[in-house]
C-alpha cells in the first residue's frame, strides 16, 4: 500500500465501516467515490498525508478525492485476472482501470456482466442458432460450422460497456451492481455480420426490431423464466459492425463472456449483445422480452430531480451510450517526482459517435490541456489518448480526463443527471497522484 493510501486508510479507519478495505468505496461505506466529506475532511486528509493539496480551493463542493476509489479486493474467475467481484449469483465482476491499458482488451481483463447462469457442458459442434420471428420471411437454423462456411468472416475491435457502469457514484444510490468504472472493454471480435444472416433468411417490410434469446438460465433456478432477452432497432442490427461472433482476440470467446456464440453490437449498452446465443427474432414491434420493459435499461425521457419517483411511462430505452473516457496509466495512488513530466494515457469512446478531443486537468477542472488523440481502429472502437503533465509543487493532485464527441457533446466534470436505475454515468474519470 502506497503512502498515499496508507494515510487515507488511517484517516478513515476510525469508522468501522470504512476500515474494511474489502468494501472501501462501495455502497456500504459512509462515503462513496463521489460522495460527500463532512466537516474539515480536506484538512484532515492533508494532515493524514503529511502534504498539502495545492488546488484544494478548486475542488468542486462535495467531491471527495479520487484516492478513496482504490481497492485491491481480489476475485478469481477461470480465465480472468485481477477482476473485482460485485455479485456472485449471477457472476458480475469489473476490471480496475489500470488493467484496461491495452489498445485491444485481453480476454483475461474483459469485465463479466451476467444476468443468468451460463450454460455448462457446451458442445460447440452441436450448437445451433435459429433465426425467425414475425418479420422473418422464413425460419432457418444454422450450426456454427454452417455460419462459418456460408457467410464472410469479419473482425472488428468493438467497445462494449454496461449501461450501469459508474452506478456506484449516484446520490441517492441506485439499486443494482455497484460498478465503478471497470464495466467496459474493447476486444477484437470475429464472426459474421448479423445483417448478412438476416438478409439470407429474409426481412419483411414491417420489421422494427431484432432481438435475441440465450441459453443461460434464471438465477432463481426456475427453468420457465428467461433472465434477459433484449434487442435493437432494425437499423442498428443492419450496421456493418453488428456481429454474430464466435471468437474474441483470435480465440474462443471465454465461457463467462458468451462462448460459443454471441451478438456484439458496439456503442450501445452491453445488454443488447446477447451471450450464449440460441435464437434471433426479427420483430414487427419494439421487443418486449425480459429487461426490455418497465425501467430496465431505461432512463427518464426528461431530466428529473434526484430521488424522484418516475412513472414507468416516462422512461425511454437507452440506445447509443454517451461520450466517456478513462485514465488507464498511471495507476491511481502513485507518487510522482516533482518537476518531472508524467506521462498519462487512456481511452475515450462515444457510443455511435466518434471522439473529437480529450483534455486533462490537474487542478480539479479549473484549467485543461489538450491530449493527443488517435483515430479509432475501426468504427465503434475506443480511441487512445496521451498527455504529459507536470506538478507545480509538492502535494496531492488528481488527473482528470474529459472527452468531447464529434457532435460537440462533452463529459460532465462530476455527475450527469440522476436517474432511478443509475445508468449512463459518464462523469470525468480521475486518478490520485502525490507529487514528492
Amino acid at each position: 500500500m502506497s503512502k498515499l493510501y496508507r494515510g487515507l486508510h488511517e484517516l478513515y479507519s476510525a469508522d468501522p465501516l470504512a476500515a474494511d478495505e474489502r468494501t472501501w468505496g462501495r455502497k456500504t461505506d459512509p462515503v462513496t467515490r463521489r460522495g460527500f466529506l463532512k466537516g474539515s475532511g480536506l484538512v484532515a486528509m492533508s494532515t493524514a498525508l503529511g502534504a498539502s493539496i495545492p488546488f484544494a480551493d478548486r475542488l468542486p463542493a462535495g467531491l471527495i478525492p479520487a484516492a478513496l476509489a482504490a481497492t485491491d479486493s481480489p476475485f478469481e474467475i477461470p480465465g480472468k485476472q485481477g477482476l473485482i467481484v460485485l455479485n456472485d449469483r449471477p457472476v458480475n465482476a469489473e476490471t480496475p482501470a489500470h488493467l484496461l491499458d491495452d489498445d485491444i482488451t485481453p480476454a483475461k481483463h474483459l469485465f463479466v456482466r451476467n444476468n443468468g447462469v451460463p450454460p455448462g457442458g457446451v458442445d460447440t459442434a452441436a450448437w445451433t442458432l435459429e433465426i425467425g420471428g414475425e418479420s422473418a420471411e422464413r425460419t432457418v437454423t444454422f450450426t456454427i460450422d454452417e455460419l462459418k462456411a456460408r457467410f464472410r468472416h469479419h473482425s472488428y475491435a468493438l467497445q462494449l460497456e454496461c449501461g450501469g457502469n459508474g452506478r456506484s457514484e449516484f446520490v441517492p444510490p441506485a439499486s443494482g451492481n455497484q460498478w465503478t468504472v471497470g464495466a467496459v472493454g474493447c476486444p477484437e471480435w470475429t464472426g459474421v455480420r448479423l445483417k448478412d444472416v438476416l438478409e439470407e433468411v429474409g426481412i419483411r417490410d414491417d420489421a422494427v426490431y431484432v432481438a435475441y434469446y440465450s441459453a443461460d438460465t434464471h438465477a432463481s433456478g426456475n427453468v420457465h423464466l428467461v433472465p434477459i432477452s433484449r434487442g435493437v432497432p432494425i437499423a442498428k442490427a443492419l450496421e456493418n459492425e453488428s456481429l454474430i461472433a464466435w471468437a474474441m482476440n483470435g480465440e474462443d470467446i471465454p465461457a463467462m463472456n458468451g462462448h460459443p456464440l454471441r451478438l456484439v453490437v458496439g456503442g450501445w449498452p452491453g445488454s443488447v449483445s446477447g451471450k450464449w446465443l440460441k435464437r434471433i427474432v426479427i420483430r414487427d414491434r419494439v421487443h418486449d422480452g425480459p429487461k426490455m420493459t418497465g425501467t430496465s435499461y431505461r432512463v427518464p425521457c426528461k431530466p428529473v430531480a434526484p430521488g424522484s419517483d418516475v412513472p414507468h411511462e416516462d422512461f425511454c430505452i437507452i440506445e447509443s451510450m454517451p461520450v466517456k473516457s478513462l485514465v488507464t496509466y498511471p495507476r491511481s495512488g502513485i507518487e510522482a517526482p516533482l518537476g518531472e513530466a508524467l506521462a498519462t494515457r487512456g481511452h475515450a469512446w462515444a457510443g455511435d459517435r466518434r471522439v473529437k478531443a480529450v483534455h486533462v486537468s490537474i487542478d480539479f477542472g479549473a484549467t485543461w490541456q489538450r491530449a493527443a488523440l488517435e483515430k479509432p481502429r475501426n468504427r465503434l472502437a475506443w480511441q487512445r489518448w496521451r498527455a504529459s503533465v507536470r506538478f507545480p509543487q509538492a502535494g496531492y493532485y488528481e488527473i482528470w480526463a474529459r472527452a468531447t464527441d464529434d457532435a460537440g457533446v462533452r463529459q460532465p466534470m462530476v455527475l450527469p443527471g440522476w436517474n432511478p436505475k443509475g445508468y449512463l454515468n459518464n462523469a470525468c474519470h480521475r486518478i490520485a497522484v502525490q507529487a514528492v
